[in-house]
């Protein structure tokens, strides 16, 4: 007896488990109790599959199983992704996220730590499969000790469902169905854009840099190109963040105007969110919709003209400062740096904060110290990448006077105080306090060095790489973010005039939008004579 109603019991939980996957969804912030009141055709064929019998029936059962194991995979594939890129996981794409990711765990978390993390990935990987052929075969015992009977019932079921699909009935789901679906279109739709973009590059080639007047309105100036980290419209829009921020971004338009600097104020849409920054980069400097990694890939090996190639054309020095740059970058070849600096060779003798290799105060002042203050040198056009305001978020820096930087040991007791990533990272309001308190410190820093460095020769256009991940902002298919334009120049005010971006560092809500792929022809036509 006590066997039977142990049968009976692995019985309910396989079939409760099996209605589970297919109805569950996708994306963590659609899981609520009404998620599971569907009627999922999927469970009703699954049945009938496994009611063939022979071999030919084995072949279904394997096939039904496999199914199933990879639609579970694919699910907490898309609710990972969507909870930091607010979209569903792409296998062609997202490949690269195993290498990427290890490297992002080892410094948030620890070497053995991550490590854990991806054995035990790997663990319930390995697990759903072998359930899923464990629950197929347990269910196909279950059917075949009545096997006519559930025939029959299974039909019947099959044939109200249909009628009930006739009506229009709002508990009907073919879920399960419709997202793998959408991945096997998703993955073929990214296999032709793969081909489309290269189709693309093949038309770029660097005989297209033009020989003539290219820039000529920035002759003479240090033209600063600065990326924020995760810098995006929901600081200036979510209530948590923007009873901060906005004052914050008030304040110092009021500093700079009272210096004498004038800046200028918009959003651009990002090609990215929740990370991938290089897309950012990749998308701003070649003028190209970069959304992807399969795009960068190709993009880093063609021929077409960075904006930092141009800008060394017309005679300056393209630097490039990526202080998360931690081991070789051979893509980094594609922008045509002169002069490159990372993690180990821009003077950094402090230490890390966390993931974080150097404070972003730093970064600007060994910039300053390296290529801005030498006499007797060519204008310098610099791509800089600000990381303070990268995850973990803490501990946050905190400025300090300029002239006592040096080689940055001053930041040691900022760097070893505050709560451990593992502390913070238990709080979701913790985490978004974090979050804010590191765009202020890098918005103050961008600031406070143009008031400080800012002479008539420094234009500085300073923006966010992508809005931060969903946990930071919600639910939001918005990937705007903010874009400040910083000079002294009355002549080069005049030349952006007609991007009628609003004056101040509070862009309006409803001006100009542009795509983050203008940023390069808009510098080309803006500020180059016929």
């Amino acid at each position: 007896m006590t066997r039977k109603i142990f049968s009976y019991f692995r019985n309910v939980i396989a079939l409760f488990v099996i209605f589970v996957v297919l109805v569950i969804p996708n994306r963590l912030s659609d899981i609520y109790p009404d998620s599971f009141f569907h009627f999922p055709l999927e469970f009703l064929l699954l049945g009938l599959l496994l009611l063939i019998p022979g071999s030919v029936g084995k072949v279904f059962r394997w096939l039904a199983a496999s199914v199933l194991a990879v639609g579970l995979i694919f699910k907490i594939a898309d609710m990972a992704t969507f909870n930091i890129f607010a979209r569903p996981f792409n296998p062609i794409f997202d490949a690269y996220l195993l290498v990427n990711g290890m490297n992002l765990l080892n410094g948030a978390v620890g070497k053995v730590a991550a490590l854990l993390i991806v054995a035990m990935l790997v663990v319930v990987s390995l697990a759903i499969i072998v359930l899923a052929f464990f629950l197929m075969e347990r269910v196909r015992k279950l059917l075949i000790t009545r096997h006519k009977a559930s025939v029959i019932s299974l039909l019947v079921l099959v044939s109200i469902w249909a009628v009930l699909w006739l009506v229009n009935s709002p508990r009907l789901s073919t879920q399960f169905y419709d997202q793998l679906a959408m991945h096997v279109i998703n993955t073929r739709n990214s296999i032709n854009d793969m081909r489309d973009f290269e189709r693309l590059l093949v038309h770029s080639d660097e005989a297209k840099i033009p020989e003539q007047g290219l820039f000529q309105v920035l002759q003479g100036k240090d033209v600063l190109i600065i990326f924020i980290e995760s810098y995006g419209r929901t600081a200036l829009d979510k209530p948590e963040f923007s009873g901060h921020i906005r004052p914050l971004l008030q304040m110092q338009s009021e500093k700079l105007q009272a210096a004498g600097i004038s800046v200028r104020s918009a959003y651009l849409t990002s090609p990215t969110v929740g990370g991938l920054s290089w897309l950012a980069h990749g998308t701003a400097m070649s003028g190209l919709w970069v959304n992807s990694q399969v795009r960068y890939d190709s993009l880093v090996m063609s021929k077409q003209p960075s904006l930092n190639k141009l800008f060394h054309h017309a005679g300056w020095r393209a630097v490039g400062v990526m202080p998360a740059i931690t081991m070789a970058w051979p893509e980094g070849d594609y922008y045509g740096y002169d002069h490159l600096y990372h993690a180990y060779n821009s003077g950094y003798e402090g230490k890390p904060f966390n993931w974080i290799t150097m404070p972003d105060q730093f970064t600007l002042s060994a910039f300053q110290r390296n290529e801005l203050e030498p006499d007797n040198r060519s204008p310098v056009m610099a791509e800089i990448a600000l990381i303070s305001s990268h995850a973990p978020w803490t501990p946050v820096p905190e400025l300090v006077d300029w002239n006592q930087i040096g080689n940055g040991e001053i930041f040691n007791e900022q760097a070893t105080r505050g709560d451990s990533p593992e502390s913070v990272w238990k709080n979701p309001e913790r985490i978004r306090l974090q979050f804010r308190l590191s765009i202020e410190y890098t918005l103050q820093t961008v600031v406070d060095y143009v008031l400080k460095y800012g002479d008539e020769n420094l234009v500085v256009m300073a923006f966010g790489d992508h809005q931060p991940a969903p946990l930071v902002t919600g639910d939001s298919d918005n990937r705007d973010v903010p874009v400040h334009f910083f000079t002294r120049d009355p002549k080069i005010l005049d030349a952006i005039a007609g991007w009628r971006w609003a004056e101040g560092m509070v862009p309006a809500d409803t001006g100009p939008v542009w795509t983050m792929d203008q940023v390069r022809e808009r510098f080309i036509t803006t500020f180059s004579t016929p």
